[in-house]
């Protein structure tokens, strides 16, 4: 084990106020938003990968609160009123974002997204249209559109997509490069002083009634007035008791495809399987609901069945009659649970957790992290 010198912890870690432990969309939300509203806080931002690992830089990019299958099947497990109001928070969270990165640092987009319904899925859809004046009165106040959802059929033989027969327009989604988010948001945490190191691995968090004492895999002790445990997905390594499971998805992005149809976002079955253009490319996720025991998992890897899966989609589906090579494959950790709604709350004296972003990480994920600093100051 490597000790510190007497420098180094006089420079980085004597006399720091708060230690926040993930440096994704919610760490980096939450550290800012401390920094702000107390500015001679002194901030320190623990990330256990290279670069932010988990799912901040690894999801699809959707700024998206929800497709009509989605929704209609929240609704069918809890209140009306939970399901609106976390839709309300996917919004909110969604505007904080780009008030706070910028539209032109995030490369926000919007095309809006569209549901897709196969051939053999007309009674699905039909449920799905008698209910969109329903979603629409009840998302208009909270978007200011009032006409969020429609019907485009029409736009099946624009897109050139095959053995689909209907598609549900949201107007009200877009479409951003998680990298540069996240690029951004850690220039805005520089800016105001917050340091982030990277390669740290926490192994637990001791709370006193002194202060918290952060333990590292490499032997390190970080002692702090107060934590914040932005870690999502891997949760439960730090905090056992809590009800944050971990999801694996898995995702791939074609190589330039010429004269490419497609733009904006795309939702099936219920938003397990999601797509989108990236410039003139495809990226296609999802499908962890056909192997879920498999892919309950916080292990970062690519699996045969999901890889069959996704490349059928894409080529009996979404673009049937193209030549397509596939560029690269990866997988992302999600935080999820029964309840869709992030766990926000004090765990102990001195440590607050964020979590259980239910894979809307892009939508509730700056929201979540400024509840988690409310509850640090």
């Amino acid at each position: 084990m490597m000790q510190w010198s007497h420098w180094e912890w006089d420079t980085w870690f004597r006399d720091t106020d708060v230690v926040i432990i993930g440096s994704g969309i919610v760490g980096l939300s939450a550290a800012i938003s401390l920094k702000t509203h107390v500015n001679n806080l002194r901030i320190t931002i623990l990330e256990n990968g290279s670069l932010p690992s988990g799912a901040s830089t690894r999801n699809a990019g959707f700024a998206c609160f929800g497709s009509v299958t989605e929704l209609l099947d929240d609704l069918a497990q809890s209140s009306e009123n939970e399901v609106f109001d976390l839709v309300e928070k996917r919004w909110r969270g969604l505007e904080r974002l780009r008030a706070l990165a910028g539209d032109t640092a995030l490369n926000y987009e919007t095309h809006g997204s569209y549901e897709m319904f196969k051939s053999d899925e007309a009674a699905t859809f039909g449920e799905c249209v008698e209910r969109i004046d329903f979603l629409n009165k009840k998302i208009a106040p909270i978007t200011g559109e009032p006409q969020t959802f429609s019907s485009a059929d029409e736009q099946v033989t624009r897109f050139g997509f095959a053995n689909i027969a209907h598609l549900i327009l949201n107007r009200s989604e877009g479409q951003l490069h998680t990298g540069q988010m996240v690029q951004a948001l850690i220039r805005i945490a520089r800016e105001k002083g917050i340091q982030i190191f990277n390669g740290i691995n926490v192994e637990s968090i001791e709370d006193s009634s002194t202060g918290v004492i952060i333990h590292t895999k490499n032997g390190w002790e970080i002692k702090a007035q107060k934590a914040l445990a932005a870690t999502n997905g891997f949760t439960r390594r730090l905090l056992p008791d809590l009800k944050v499971t971990p999801a694996r998805n898995q995702v791939l992005i074609t190589k330039p495809i010429e004269n490419l149809p497609i733009k904006g976002c795309f939702h099936y079955d219920k938003g397990y399987v999601y797509f989108r253009n990236v410039g003139n490319r495809i990226l296609l996720g999802g499908g962890r609901n056909r192997h879920r025991k498999q892919e309950t998992t916080d292990q970062f890897g690519i699996t045969e069945n999901i890889q069959d899966y996704l490349k059928k989609m894409l080529h009996d589906h979404i673009l049937p009659h193209k030549k397509i090579e596939i560029e690269r494959w990866w997988s992302g950790i999600l935080g999820i649970g029964e309840r869709k709604s992030p766990i926000v709350q004090q765990v102990s004296e001195n440590v607050v957790v964020a979590a259980r972003l239910g894979g809307m990480g892009v939508a509730i994920g700056t929201l979540t992290g400024e509840e988690g600093a409310k509850l640090l100051l």
